[in-house]
């Protein structure tokens, strides 16, 4: 059913549904909430817990003031609650200073600090008593959504769809699910959206995670079974050229890169067609590996295409395989195809492709573009791969015939779950950092420690070197008790001198403003940036020396470890600092791991050993494939139950024929597995 079947949902609300890849009143039930508000009751303010989201009862007293520092207004005010008062401030919302009156008591809910005797609240929200009394004891669903598209809408809009949907067909057999002990999906869809209490928000994830796991690894499987099988259709031999450029090199490859560069060749001359992983933490040396496969594929001939997640880097690639071409006189003719390269480049590019003159080609998602005819085409490599669904891998390596496929990870998946994950692929692994590479300095701070961190950025940026920091939310609509990009860069520019350029970054913005972002910052003109997790793969700035995690309990330990990885890229010494909004001692203790390791494998290993079940709220995926809701760390062991029952489903009905398993036949056909990611970043 179209989205417009839904009561309330015109044309321009299906417009803004589009956006989130939303047409379908179906689609609109596997569009699951990226958190849930708990509304517990009022508690006293001198019994709260500080560091928390509570909702406290308290009446407003004395006058509400309103001042503007560089461009931003900052009303504050103080209510009168039960064992205190209460500072409150609001950042842009002058309009607070008219709208409310001493004496009336509201319920306010936000994130609680304590400053010495003061406690505060900064963007809380405001409820009259019998509106709070409305929700208290509820899980309200959160949705991300776009500029125009409120959360109420699509909860109306959700509540609709799954009417509509309830018949819809259980691709599960019945005998999974009961030795599984899994709920109906009827059940589950509807719990997922408003659960009635959180264990039933837990069956209800695991039955929908399980669900995603098993469509995804019985497609790995056909892929593993069709690869299998092929020759190879695109035979090389070693060429003299890649000896010669890594004897020139100004360093020496490491032990693990010499082993996976001969695993590397040795699949390129065997008899079947190469499909490999290569996995190893940010700056171990994919990528000189990656061009030395480029550069053999280009020697014997054929063409070699390497897609990376962002036209930035993209760029980067092609420039410095261009020096390398310079410098070290390689016999290879690259170019660079982006969506934004003009037209007249862009047919140029398409000319060199067609006719063979271009043997190397490094792009984006413009490498797969109907337009894009390669001569031919031997070698496919994805470059931090997890950014690109299966099927888009795909289609880059359907442009030839029997293409070579290598591809890229700097996630740190223990080996077991990585077998699961990439069924399709052989692994080579990256276990060993270069000997130049300076150790990464770290600590894990409370946001007491904020004024020192910003004046450490100061210094680093009068010396010259950039900053990153890192915010898990956009703006306040996400949840008002994130750090989110929007105020936090406002705050920043309010606490740093006018002379330190600061700029923002997320998710949202039109891939033109986050490409020039990115460009600026990558050529020094931005000294701080301010960002979602959109840094996380994209950008290689060696000479930003500082990251900064806000929030840094609300993410996994094997994605804050990918984090750091954008600093120390260059000679100079880097910092990473990870400040916790939350002070108690297991969660310092497991961000304190971070400390004790920069190898992403062992870390990865500690993630899986902490997360459980019981980490519904905050922590966010683990940063590899982009399931809607499954997460490989806190999911292990649902990932290993489904990878399970995927093999005995492959060995009973390969092709999924049988009228038991036709339920999931039609699911996996109508579904892109794995294409898109439903969480806003």
């Amino acid at each position: 059913m179209e989205i417009t079947a839904l009561k309330g949902v015109g044309e321009k609300t299906a417009a803004l549904f589009h956006k989130l890849h939303i047409d379908t009143a179906e689609e609109l039930t596997r569009y699951y909430p990226r958190d849930y508000e708990n509304f517990a009751p009022p508690v006293e303010l001198a019994g709260a817990f500080c560091e928390d989201t509570v909702a406290v009862a308290g009446r407003i007293q004395g006058s509400i003031a309103t001042r503007h520092v560089r461009g931003l207004s900052i009303t504050t005010f103080e209510a009168a609650c039960e064992g205190g008062v209460l500072h409150l401030v609001y950042f842009n919302m002058p309009y607070l200073k008219n709208s409310l009156k001493s004496g009336v008591q509201y319920i306010f809910r936000g994130f609680l600090q304590k400053k010495g005797n003061r406690f505060s609240m900064e963007q809380a929200r405001m409820y009259k008593p019998e509106e709070y009394a409305g929700v208290t004891g509820r899980l309200l669903p959160v949705y991300s959504v776009t500029k125009g598209l409120s959360n109420n809408t699509v909860v109306k809009a959700v509540r609709q769809a799954i009417v509509v949907s309830e018949q819809a067909e259980d691709c599960l057999p019945e005998e999974i699910r009961l030795q599984e002990k899994l709920c109906t999906y009827e059940e589950a869809v509807r719990q997922i959206h408003f659960p009635e209490s959180r264990d039933a928000l837990v069956r209800a994830r695991e039955r929908l995670v399980f669900d995603e796991f098993l469509l995804f690894i019985l497609m790995i499987r056909s892929m593993k079974e069709d690869a299998a099988k092929l020759p190879n259709g695109c035979p090389m031999i070693e060429i003299a050229g890649t000896e010669r450029l890594i004897e020139a090199l100004p360093y020496r490859l490491t032990g693990a890169q010499r082993k996976v560069w001969d695993e590397i060749k040795g699949d390129l001359t065997s008899e079947h067609t190469m499909n490999r992983l290569i996995q190893g933490d940010v700056g171990s040396g994919k990528t000189i590996l990656a061009f030395l496969a480029l550069i053999m594929c280009a020697g014997n001939g054929y063409q070699g295409a390497l897609m990376a997640p962002t036209e930035v880097l993209a760029a980067q690639h092609y420039e410095t395989l261009m020096q390398f071409k310079k410098r070290y006189h390689l016999s290879v003719s690259p170019v660079l195809l982006t969506g934004s390269v003009s037209a007249r480049e862009r047919r140029a590019a398409y000319a060199q492709i067609e006719s063979g003159e271009a043997d190397i080609i490094l792009g984006t998602h413009a490498l797969i573009q109907d337009k894009v005819n390669y001569r031919r085409l031997g070698l496919v490599i994805t470059d931090e791969q997890h950014r690109f669904g299966v099927r888009q891998r795909e289609s880059l390596a359907q442009k030839g015939r029997d293409v070579h496929v290598l591809v890229m990870s700097a996630t740190p998946i223990p080996r077991t779950l990585a077998i699961i994950l990439y069924g399709d692929l052989h692994i080579s692994v990256l276990d060993e950092m270069p000997a130049n590479r300076l150790p990464i300095k770290n600590c894990v701070v409370n946001t007491a420690y904020r004024p020192a961190a910003y004046q450490f950025i100061e210094r680093e940026v009068a010396a010259g070197r950039q900053a990153y920091v890192i915010c898990p939310a956009v703006d306040e609509s996400e949840n008002a008790e994130l750090e989110n990009v929007t105020a936090y860069t406002a705050k920043l520019r309010e606490h740093m001198p006018s002379s330190v350029q600061i700029a923002s970054l997320h998710g949202r913005m039109k891939a033109a403003e986050k490409n020039r972002v990115m460009e600026a910052f990558a050529a020094g003109q931005i000294d701080v940036l301010v960002s979602t997790t959109v840094i996380e793969v994209g950008i290689n700035v060696p000479n930003a020396t500082v990251m900064m995690v806000e929030n840094a309990e609300r993410f996994g330990l094997a994605q804050l470890h990918q984090l750091r990885g954008r600093v120390g890229r260059g000679g100079a010494q880097s910092y990473c600092i990870f400040v916790s909004g939350r002070d108690k001692p297991e969660t310092m203790a497991r961000l304190k791991i971070l400390n004790e390791s920069n190898d992403g494998f062992y870390i990865a290993s500690q993630d899986l050993k902490l997360r459980g079940p019981g980490d519904l709220f905050g922590i966010r995926q683990s940063g590899d494939l982009k399931f809607a809701l499954a997460d490989v760390f806190q999911d292990a062991a649902i990932l290993k139950r489904a990878a399970d029952w995927a093999d005995r489903i492959y060995e009973q009905d390969p092709q999924l024929v049988s009228e038991r398993y036709a339920p999931l036949r039609r699911r996996l056909a109508r579904q892109e597995i794995n294409e898109v990611d439903f969480r806003t970043i």
